[in-house]
């Protein structure tokens, strides 16, 4: 007999996983995704970086200030994938949907999402 073996559908997306708390400018510059307060998901085009905020700047041309928290309302957004809809605008492609909703954040398990620009001999 043969065994039987399971195989993903051709369109499936590898499963990333990244740890839960993980700092919010890194998140969002490796999604490149954020969760608006009327619950839409808007393609970011720049991020700049100043201190500890920031300032993305969205495919519609809409800009947002952030802060870089573990708790901030978008991060959780991010992690629990509470985002309702996709901003028109934008035009978020479907791959980049696929690829967020099979991103699993777990406690102590996965990347940390942080920069490995070590100086040698350092």
């Amino acid at each position: 007999m043969a065994a039987a073996t399971e195989k993903k559908p051709a369109g499936s997306a590898k499963i990333r996983v990244y740890r839960k708390r993980v700092r919010l400018f890194n998140l969002i510059d490796k999604i490149k995704l954020w969760p608006s307060r009327t619950g839409q998901l808007h393609g970011i085009r720049t991020i700049t970086v100043t201190g500890d905020m920031a300032t993305l700047t969205t495919h519609c041309n809409k800009q947002f200030v952030v802060r870089n928290s573990l708790n901030s309302r978008a991060a959780r957004w991010l992690r629990n994938k509470w985002a309702v809809t996709v901003c028109p605008e934008c035009g978020v492609p479907a791959w980049k949907l696929e690829k967020y909703a099979a991103t699993r954040f777990k406690r102590h398990h996965g990347s940390m999402l942080e920069n490995n620009t070590r100086k040698p001999g350092a």
